[in-house]
């Protein structure tokens, strides 16, 4: 395995990998998100506009309460969620909406993972084993 490797706690969903979406923003899947179009639409998040389709999303902290869980299983089931989410802290709720949607989710880094990854690198989430590998 080549690249950054950085160790998380083990996370939920299969493993996947695809290209880096990353903001230091937090993240709510319910307010942040066009989930028809597939797309940031909070004027104010620094990814607004930008498609998240397809994309291993690199974010701050998980927002929001039951509805947020709610939303990651809907757009999972819909095939309209990101690849993945990293998230420097996911909180509980989030990490249920994971767990329900088999939706890949890792969390706690040793570092600011928003500072460490930037968009457009390709990257490898494996959530069982609690490791992002950026590679290249």
């Amino acid at each position: 395995m080549t690249g950054r490797v950085y160790k998380c706690h083990a996370g939920i969903g299969p493993k996947v990998t695809g290209p880096a979406l990353v903001a230091a923003d937090n993240f709510s899947a319910r307010y942040d998100l066009d989930r028809i179009e597939g797309t940031f639409s909070r004027p104010s998040h620094r990814l607004f506009g930008e498609s998240y389709l397809g994309r291993v999303l690199v974010l701050n902290v998980a927002k929001g309460g039951v509805a947020t869980a709610w939303m990651l299983y809907e757009m999972a089931a819909r095939g309209k969620a990101p690849l993945a989410l990293v998230l420097n802290y996911a909180n509980p709720i989030m990490a249920q909406g994971a767990a329900h949607a088999d939706f890949p989710l890792v969390d706690r880094f040793g570092c600011d993972i928003t500072q460490a990854i930037r968009s457009g690198e390709t990257v490898t989430v494996d959530p069982p084993a609690g490791l992002v590998t950026v590679h290249g």
